[in-house]
C-alpha cells in the first residue's frame, strides 16, 4: 500500500508525494468553489487531496497519475469521483 504525503505549498495548491513501488511527486490545485460541496465541516482541502489520491490509487498506479493537475479534472476520468470521495475522507 502506498503512503501519501500532502503539503500545502500556497493557498489552494498542494505538493503530493506518493511512496509506492516508485516515489512520485504531484502538484495539485484545488478551487474552493469545487472543494466546498465535497467537504463536510470536519475536513479541509488537504484532507480532500489526500483522499483523492487514495481514490486514484485504487484505480491506477502512482506513476500513471498526472504530475500536475486541478482536482476537478479527476471526475473527467472517473465520473463516480464526486459521489465516491466521501468514503475516502478519514
Amino acid at each position: 500500500m502506498a503512503t501519501i504525503e500532502v503539503t500545502e505549498t500556497s493557498p489552494n495548491s498542494f505538493s503530493v508525494t506518493v511512496h509506492g513501488s516508485h516515489v512520485t511527486t504531484h502538484q495539485v490545485s484545488v478551487k474552493p468553489e469545487y472543494a466546498g460541496p465535497l467537504l463536510d465541516a470536519t475536513h479541509n482541502a488537504a484532507a480532500l487531496v489526500e483522499a483523492s489520491f487514495a481514490f486514484l490509487l485504487d484505480r491506477e498506479s502512482n506513476t500513471s497519475i498526472l504530475r500536475s493537475f486541478d482536482l476537478s479534472i479527476i471526475e473527467r476520468y472517473f465520473p463516480e469521483y464526486p459521489q465516491a470521495i466521501n468514503r475516502y475522507l478519514k
